[in-house]
């Protein structure tokens, strides 16, 4: 598409109605994790247990991306939409019903599975629409939906303590079911181009086709050492905020991730907006932002874990978050220039599943680094080596001339 075509109609309302399901895929996820105390006192578990809440939501979610995306791939990304949107719904509102461990287990193990199946088909169907040189910055306002779900998790423990730790559940549940209705008369399928392959049929040639490409591969690795880098600071930032700067637990809570989502939300609209103008005139310009942002990035982790000084550390972390969504803005895009068209949603399926397997076992290993007594501070020094590495590993993607203009 050139850059003066006209896009289909509800383009950029697609992008608004997605970007409310985004925030709700990630508040609903989060938010358990905010009323520790509550959870525990309702239902009596140990803290393994506890961690296994988000393990096994982690690990079905990992699991099943793959087979999500190809869903979306071979039937209607928007009847997929929006049925993970209910089905995920309706389990958290059954989540406020559990009264043992395993039901609540249960009940996350289930959320995984629904919750799955949503991004892949997203970011697809906004590809869809957006073919130009607007497909960057509509990714980019959709995944600012996940950072302000992430960052408002916290409104979890705050309904906790004014209710019980199910009412939060019974709240969201409720709304999720209610867009999901909402979604069903407005959310549809981009309009068809003539010049476009039929949809996927088989799932083993989709995944024969994408390791064919050596680029599809390089992403792997890429969306692998970010998964690997931002779950490492997710994970343990509070820890080294607390530690490193005498913070009380909700001090340095609220400063790892208010600060952080923020710088997050300007970095996905910043890094979407630059690719789209300069891939006007270059059509590397969506590899080469990110390319930028993770040589900005780096180092910025890299002084965040060294200084002492707490404003400085909070800096360095915001100028890690902004830059380092440069590449989330634009892994969809980028997926589009080296991917079959026929299998986008089960590539950032199979790309998903990367990134929370080596994320899940960051924040294992950085937790058997505590045990070790080595300072949380080396494990973000780690980290920004990795954010070096992906940068390098970018620039051997090379877009494919079939796959560029659609």
């Amino acid at each position: 598409m050139s850059s003066g075509a006209a896009l289909p109609k509800r383009a950029w309302l697609i992008v608004g109605l997605l970007w409310f399901a985004a925030f709700l895929n990630y508040l609903d996820r989060n938010m358990i994790l905010t009323m520790r105390g509550s959870v525990k006192e309702a239902i009596p578990m140990t803290e393994a247990q506890f961690g296994l809440l988000t393990s096994v939501f982690l690990w079905v979610y990992a699991g099943l991306s793959p087979f999500a995306g190809y869903l979306a791939d071979r039937y209607s990304r928007s009847r997929v939409i929006i049925a993970s949107l209910f089905v995920w719904s309706v389990v958290t509102w059954l989540t406020g019903h559990a009264t043992t461990f395993d039901q609540l287990l249960t009940a996350r193990a289930l959320m995984g599975i629904s919750e799955a199946c949503y991004i892949p088909a997203a970011l697809a169907l906004i590809t869809d629409f957006h073919r130009g040189p607007t497909r960057s910055l509509a990714t980019g306002i959709h995944i600012t939906g996940f950072t302000v779900g992430a960052g408002m998790g916290g409104i979890g423990g705050w309904l906790a303590e004014r209710h019980d730790w199910s009412y939060a559940f019974f709240l969201f549940g409720f709304v999720g079911v209610a867009h999901s209705v909402v979604l069903l008369f407005t959310l549809r399928d981009a309009p068809r181009v003539d010049t476009e392959p039929l949809p996927a049929t088989n799932f083993r040639e989709a995944i024969a086709s994408l390791f064919s490409r050596g680029s599809f591969i390089l992403l792997l690795g890429v969306w692998g050492l970010l998964g690997l880098a931002g779950w490492a600071l997710i994970g343990w930032l509070p820890t080294y905020f607390g530690e490193r700067f005498h913070l009380t637990q909700g001090t340095a809570g609220f400063s790892a991730t208010g600060y952080l989502s923020a710088a997050m939300f300007v970095g996905a609209i910043v890094g979407g907006a630059w690719a789209d103008r300069w891939s006007i005139t270059n059509p590397r310009a969506r590899i080469l932002v990110p390319i930028i942002g993770l040589c900005i990035a780096a180092p910025a982790v890299f002084f965040a874990s060294g200084t002492y000084s707490f404003p400085l550390a909070v800096t360095g972390v915001m100028i890690y978050g902004a830059a380092r969504y440069f590449s989330d803005a634009n892994m969809m895009p980028i997926l589009c220039l080296v991917a079959d068209p026929r299998y986008r949603a089960t590539g950032f399926g199979v790309l998903n599943l990367a990134a929370c397997l080596v994320g899940g076992a960051a924040i294992y290993a950085g937790g058997a680094l505590r045990d070790a007594r080595v300072d949380v501070s080396h494990m973000f020094q780690f980290s920004a080596a990795g954010l070096l590495l992906c940068a390098v590993l970018f620039a051997f993607v090379k877009p494919t001339a079939a796959t560029s203009k659609r």
